[in-house]
């Protein structure tokens, strides 16, 4: 009688090293192809990689570098990054990569006609935008002319575009709702295998050659134990992360009400009063005088 396998869990892709293992993994460009034209709902013939290892910031590091910098055959210079937490500066971080993406490109005394598109993709797990939609996509606009400052130069449709330089695509998973499957898009595709949507999936990886050679891969990275072994250790290093936080956040909750105690005894507030504004008891206050 043949023994049943148990088939190992998938790591998640939502994890940002495993997003990278897998879309920069060695022979996957077409992967990261597919995954690119959906988001920028265009075609593309190559893509070229352009740092498919991954650095660490330090020797112990776990992480390392987790950004693809990528280039497509019509020199559009791309920077694609899964973010897992919200650090509360996405805006900023992806300024920032879209400026090392321009200023990379020229060395001094190069022809400014040399400058190839940028354009910066941030997949979250998380809601940071207040707009309507999982995808969003900016790029520079004019805004519109003040009525004192307007000349007639006979324009009957002026330039709305301020730069053709720089784009931004932000994806936050969470906002993605179900669809019908009939309905679907190759960015829906897309949208539920980094959402995890188990039955959407497998349709997807039956339809999608690309999704199906990314799974191969994420199966065989997660069959990994050493792969499997340090993922478990970024998600308990996360974890103290955030006790320790909570721990210093309640350390420091405590510190700023015994200050309001020792101020509201410099004013004389009567202790009864001072009980009822801090939760401090009457010989917890006693103590500070």
């Amino acid at each position: 009688m043949a023994q049943k396998t148990t088939k190992i869990p998938r790591l998640p892709l939502t994890d940002d090293y495993i997003f990278k293992r897998v879309f920069a993994f060695e022979g996957n460009e077409s992967v990261l192809k597919d995954l690119l034209e959906a988001i920028l709902k265009k075609d593309i013939k190559t893509v070229t990689i352009k740092n498919p290892e991954i650095i660490p910031y330090e020797r112990e590091d776990k992480r390392g570098l987790l950004d693809i910098k990528a280039e497509t055959d019509d020199g559009t210079i791309l920077d694609i990054e899964m973010q897992m937490e919200d650090k509360k500066n996405a805006e900023e971080r992806g300024t920032l990569y879209a400026g090392n993406l321009i200023t990379g490109q020229l060395q001094v005394g190069d022809d400014y006609k040399k400058l190839k598109k940028s354009i910066v993709i941030f997949i979250t797990n998380y809601n940071f935008l207040k707009r309507n939609s999982y995808h969003s996509v900016g790029r520079m606009k004019f805004e519109d002319t003040l009525e004192e400052e307007y000349v007639d130069m006979g324009y009957s449709e002026e330039e709305q575009i301020a730069s053709k330089y720089i784009e931004f695509h932000y994806i936050e998973l969470p906002k993605y709702k179900k669809k019908n499957s009939s309905k679907f898009t190759k960015l829906d595709q897309w949208m539920c295998v980094l959402t995890d949507r188990k039955e959407e999936m497998m349709l997807a990886e039956k339809e999608n050659k690309e999704i199906k050679k990314a799974m191969n891969t994420l199966d065989y990275i997660s069959s990994d134990p050493k792969e499997r072994e340090r993922h478990n250790s970024v998600i308990m290093d996360e974890y103290n992360r955030l006790i320790s936080e909570q721990n210093f956040f309640e350390a420091g909750k405590e510190e700023g009400i015994i200050e309001t105690a020792k101020e509201m005894l410099k004013e004389n507030i009567p202790i009864e009063t001072i009980e009822k504004v801090t939760k401090l008891s009457r010989e917890e206050i006693e103590k500070l005088k």
